[in-house]
């Protein structure tokens, strides 16, 4: 598999006290995105952190 074929449909976003919404990066499984949002989420700073499909509620697009 080379560079152009990898796909990446699992998005970790992160949304802070203010309601700003953030995409942190691209995973290639939901297991992968759920370790760093989970990771993160740990850190005890007041912000929330999600997984989300690419595509599977229209947020998956947002830059």
């Amino acid at each position: 598999m080379n560079d152009s074929t990898v796909t990446l449909p699992w998005l970790v976003f992160r949304q802070d006290d203010n309601g700003n919404r953030y995409r942190v990066g691209r995973y290639a499984t939901r297991a992968e995105a759920q370790k760093i949002a989970d990771t993160l989420d740990g850190r005890g700073q007041r912000q929330l952190y999600w997984v989300e499909r690419l595509g599977t509620t229209g947020t998956g697009t947002v830059d």
